[in-house]
């Protein structure tokens, strides 16, 4: 008997399929180890040995790891088979540890696809362990270690916060200091103008856009000046120029993890956790009818590359189905971009015949749609580029120049199979199929369309957005991305609004007290600077516990001077006694703000109620239910947080709310009631534009 030990349980189920009786396939259920909380600061290393680690086995594993030595006892030989990355590398390497086995015995395979014939194969190229992976992780874990029991231990005492990590905390960094952008924001107006124009059918306008006058670039910042362009334009609008060119679109390369996740949250709205969920069930194995198979390859990978075999296999799927001019061929491997493993594929199909549509019925909803797309977007990368013609049509008015765009598929290529423009939040508004037109040519005038705007702030973080981000910068790793998401919210550091991360109170308190007492190793450069460090750990180009030891001399002096310095800013004392116990109150601070709660927590639960804050009339009878009347309040979220509003206050029966105070006149323009704001009377719908900003 052999056997052969996994991580997940669910993948014994698929590999035995594979094996037969010959073989046991079990599971470790994950990590069976971690570092004991023994030493200095409970790290579970000996600072001044190298950081030697010590490791106990988790509590919860004891049974798990009897269970395996004595299948290990009894087999002819062990396959050490967890995940292809370095976390996979040191979990087998645990177990190598604990089952206690002559190290021939024991040896290490790994694929990147759960198929019969990838496991066989897996299996005829057994190897040792790889230490130097080894190194790379146990370094990471240290390195978490040390930081979140100093560091969350500094914060939880002085501020009242929950934790603290190596990317947790620049990851909420970045979220902060978006939020700090956004409220020191100052909109600048500026204003847009579009004719809409006709040729020959007054059913098919045309909108063409105001861009200069005489060849110069036009901007317009103001009514006047809006008002100024107007009264120069005549109804005469002739075709100046026209200028046409094809244009190619390449397909974008297959999924890695974060781009994954990134497109599914677009997409499906989706959360980081829940698409990694659903990929794991993908690649550990779906029953397909009378068998059971990984339908995907392994989900946490940053390469681009596509084996030769699949690359090969697909030439002649998509020259069968769409012809021989739709096949482009393999992107080149990113594998010289900053901070990429190449040891493993892009996310792919196991195998390009099982089409979406023909693995449906075995799937549920949401699983569909996530192979789906990670399917058409590997075929698509292997497709050609589409082509289109974009047509600029220059339209002039006596010197003011307006942009008509036209654009038509010329070849649709990759397009085919994958619309990047449906999961793309930066794709620009399609553009129209403009009708036959020549030079000199005169279009026919409808109307003008003036559009007062204000420049926005930059939008907030949503989870793809953030990823993207820290993909960008080189903050974490595939495996981190979703965890660090999901820590920001559970933390309380941060909550989600329209999709968005907003920090609270506590979230933006603990990034600046960590920016004033740690902005030396809690920020972008530092962090991203020790994962390429633990990448050249990996690749035994640095020895691991000098990194650490570089990275402890640094951090050691940055706690010691906080725990002097930083203000221990709650619990604060109160002159106020608990009614409940008779112990003193204090001022706590919680995720959206301060709170007065028993000292005595958490043997006596009190919280005193805060109280309600009195309701400013502002004597104006409501103008919509005409029984409620408009009061002032207070934004408790979103962008607006904190700023004065005005509402009924027969609110939620009526939910009518203005920006200013409602006045007695109507817009004469949309019949939106008038409100005043500061000194000014404008309309109180946002889209109109036409008394904005003008006195009464």
């Amino acid at each position: 008997m052999k056997l052969l030990i996994v991580e997940s349980p669910a993948k014994c189920k698929t590999i035995s399929n594979y094996l037969g009786e010959d073989y046991v396939v079990e599971s470790s259920i994950g990590h069976v180890r971690d570092l004991s909380i023994k030493g200095k600061g409970g790290f579970g290393v000996d600072i001044n040995n190298n950081f030697a680690p010590e490791y106990v086995i988790l509590k919860d594993k004891v049974e798990v790891v009897n269970k395996l030595k004595k299948l290990a006892k009894k087999a002819e030989h062990v396959y050490l088979a967890t995940d292809p990355d370095r976390e996979g590398e040191a979990i087998s390497w645990h177990l190598q540890q604990v089952l206690e086995e002559n190290e021939s015995k024991v040896s290490r395979i790994v694929f990147n696809e759960i198929t019969k014939t990838t496991i066989l194969k897996a299996i005829t190229q057994d190897r040792d362990i790889d230490m130097n992976l080894v190194h790379s992780q146990e370094s990471r874990r240290i390195l978490d270690r040390i930081i979140g029991f100093r560091l969350s231990s500094l914060l939880q005492q002085k501020l009242g916060s929950k934790s603290a990590g190596r990317v947790q905390s620049v990851a909420l960094k970045l979220v902060c200091d978006r939020e700090k952008e956004i409220k020191d924001f100052n909109p600048v107006e500026y204003w847009e103008l579009f004719a809409s124009l006709y040729y020959d059918n007054q059913d098919n306008i045309l909108k063409a856009k105001l861009t200069s006058y005489k060849g110069e670039k036009l901007s317009i910042s103001s009514k006047e000046e809006m008002d100024k362009v107007i009264s120069s334009l005549t109804n005469s609008y002739t075709i100046k120029d026209i200028v046409q060119k094809n244009r190619s679109k390449q397909s974008k390369p297959p999924f890695i993890t974060s781009t994954l996740q990134q497109d599914a949250s677009i997409k499906f709205n989706y959360p980081a956790k829940r698409i990694m969920g659903i990929a794991q069930r993908l690649y550990e194995g779906i029953d397909i009818g009378s068998e059971r198979v990984g339908l995907i390859t392994y989900m946490r990978t940053d390469s681009i590359r596509l084996s030769d075999e699949f690359v090969n296999s697909s030439k002649n799927f998509i020259i069968d189905k769409y012809g021989n001019n739709y096949f482009k061929g393999a992107k080149t491997s990113n594998i010289n971009k900053l901070n990429v493993q190449d040891a493993h594929e892009a996310i792919r199909p196991t195998s390009i015949n099982r089409t979406p549509e023909s693995v449906k019925k075995y799937l549920n909803l949401e699983e569909f749609k996530i192979y789906s797309l990670i399917y058409n977007r590997a075929i698509a990368s292997l497709m050609s580029d589409a082509v289109v013609k974009d047509t600029k049509v220059i339209v002039d008015n006596n010197g003011y120049e307006f942009i008509l765009n036209g654009e038509e598929n010329v070849f649709d290529g990759y397009l085919r199979v994958y619309d990047e423009a449906k999961v793309d939040e930066t794709e620009d508004e399609n553009t129209s199929l403009l009708p036959s037109l020549k030079v000199k040519d005169t279009l026919c005038f409808k109307e003008l369309s003036p559009e007062q705007k204000f420049t926005q702030p930059p939008f907030r973080y949503s989870e793809a957005r953030l990823i993207k981000k820290m993909e960008e910068l080189g903050i974490g790793r595939p495996s981190t991305y979703a965890l660090t998401m999901e820590t920001l919210r559970a933390r309380a550091y941060a909550t989600m609004e329209k999709k968005a991360f907003v920090p609270t109170d506590q979230g933006m308190l603990t990034s600046e007290q960590l920016d004033i007492y740690f902005s030396s190793i809690i920020n972008v450069q530092y962090t991203a600077l020790m994962e390429e460090k633990l990448d050249l750990i990996a690749l035994d180009k640095l020895v691991w516990y000098e990194e650490i030891r570089k990275f402890y001399d640094d951090f050691v002096p940055l706690i010691e001077y906080a725990r002097d310095n930083m203000v221990k800013i709650y619990p604060k004392m109160t002159d106020e006694i608990c009614p409940e116990c008779g112990s003193p109150l204090v001022i706590r601070r919680g995720p959206f703000g301060e709170f007065t709660a028993c000292s005595n927590y958490p043997k006596c639960k009190y919280i005193k109620k805060a109280p309600k804050k009195e309701v400013v009339s502002t004597g104006v009878i409501c103008p919509v239910c005409k029984q409620g009347e408009i009061v002032e309040r207070t934004s408790t979220h979103g962008r607006s947080k904190g700023q004065l509003f005005y509402a009924c206050n027969l609110y939620p029966k009526c939910k009518t709310t203005y920006s200013g105070i409602p006045q007695d006149t109507v817009c004469e323009v949309c019949g939106k009631v008038m409100i005043k704001v500061g000194d000014i009377i404008r309309c109180s719908n946002e889209k109109c534009t036409t008394n904005k900003k003008q006195d009464k």
